[in-house]
């Protein structure tokens, strides 16, 4: 026994058991380090195929959305648009209710005078000076581009 206590306590043997037990204990904590490791990457694995998922499932709606939302802009920008026009058009219609109003644009649209006033015509010189086929239709009375136009037409008849 002597021997055996001898060679239980030597030096070399001591190392050699110390040797064995942090060997296994560092193959144990690589084994753990490993296993948690697959473990998360695993784990990682599945939330990104889950966050993926999501992505795509959540996509196509949100497109969706986005371009509804821009629709629904436009139509209330439209719909601004209109109310403003419609309040033009009953200012419009309120003015022409006015006979004072109603007349004042009569004479300067039309020429018209009242009976008693004196209308007169401002010729430019230039076009005076003009021969008279020459000078566009807005030079000469209503009444005249009217009666060429149905000798035009007769004219085309025959």
């Amino acid at each position: 026994m002597a021997v055996k206590d001898r060679d239980r306590f030597s030096t070399a043997t001591r190392i050699r058991l110390i040797g064995e037990q942090t060997a296994a204990r560092v193959y144990r904590s690589q084994t753990k380090r490993q296993a948690r490791r697959s473990r998360l990457t695993g784990r990682a694995a599945l939330l990104a195929l889950v966050v993926c998922s999501l992505i795509v499932a959540l996509a196509y709606p949100m497109r969706q959305y986005v371009s509804q939302r821009a629709d629904i802009a436009d139509l209330q920008q439209e719909k601004d648009e209109t109310r403003r026009r419609v309040e033009h058009l009953r200012d419009m219609k309120a003015r022409w209710q006015d006979d004072a109003y109603a007349e004042q644009q009569v004479r300067r649209r039309l020429h018209y005078v009242m009976p008693g006033e004196t209308g007169y015509i401002v010729i430019d010189p230039d076009a005076a000076e003009q021969p008279r086929a020459d000078r566009g239709s807005a030079d000469r009375p209503w009444y005249a581009n009217v009666w060429d136009g149905v000798d035009k037409s007769d004219a085309a008849e025959r």
